[in-house]
């Protein structure tokens, strides 16, 4: 697991945050999401990312029939940070707010986020954020919870028609960030013209949920405004 967390100087900032759990995609490892979660915790963030056992990359046995069982990985991840958060000797302990949880991913990581909210899931995990992904059996069951979706129209991976699908299927408000004839992912990256609305709708989105932020709630569409390269929507709870 590797955690990113609000700094001062050289030690974790004073206060608690809210937590995110960010899952990586197929082959990939949490250090090659950092350009996204570093930004995430400097906002004000715990970002914790599991490398999934049989999906990560080096895997000893590799294979992606283990995404169906990374929801549950990701829960034991969270009890395992209330642990942390109560040592006596962790330097996070006392920094952790787990009343206010989201979980985000990309490609198979969108996947597991999706798969947990499934039904009797926590009413802490407060909001998700799909990339690139879709809905596991038995996805969005449960307390509603906003998502926000992140995906690009000429994704041959994963159909942007996969990540619709889960969208239409989410009980609670939601919201869809199209980026127009782009791929799997090189969004995510720095100088991608298409980072920099990710970033803002990602950070924005997380900050209304986790903290209430109204004013963060209220740029979501202004955060994802380029006619030529984005297409933001949104729609209530069903």
């Amino acid at each position: 697991m590797t955690i990113w967390y609000p700094a001062s100087t050289d030690q974790v900032a004073a206060g608690r945050f809210p937590v995110v759990i960010y899952s990586h995609g197929l082959g990939s490892r949490p250090e090659l999401h950092a350009d996204l979660t570093t930004r995430w915790a400097a906002a004000g963030f715990v970002v914790a990312a599991p490398a999934y056992p049989h999906t990560r990359q080096g895997a000893a046995n590799f294979t992606r029939a283990d995404v169906r069982h990374q929801p549950a990985d990701a829960w034991r991840l969270i009890r395992y940070l209330g642990d942390l958060d109560r040592s006596p000797v962790d330097p996070l302990a006392g920094h952790l707010d787990l009343t206010s949880v989201a979980a985000a991913g990309h490609s198979a990581g969108g996947f597991t986020t999706s798969g947990m909210f499934s039904e009797g899931h926590p009413a802490r995990l407060r909001a998700g954020i799909v990339i690139a992904g879709g809905g596991l059996p038995g996805s969005f069951a449960g307390p509603a919870a906003p998502v926000l979706f992140v995906h690009g129209t000429a994704d041959p991976v994963v159909p942007v028609t996969v990540g619709r699908a889960a969208y239409a299927r989410t009980p609670g408000p939601a919201a869809f960030l199209s980026l127009l004839g782009q791929d799997h992912g090189a969004y995510l990256t720095p100088g991608h013209p298409g980072f920099a609305p990710v970033l803002a709708t990602t950070t924005d989105f997380l900050r209304w949920t986790l903290y209430g932020d109204r004013a963060a709630g209220a740029r979501l569409p202004a955060d994802a405004h380029s006619p030529t390269l984005t297409r933001y929507e949104s729609r209530p709870a069903h």
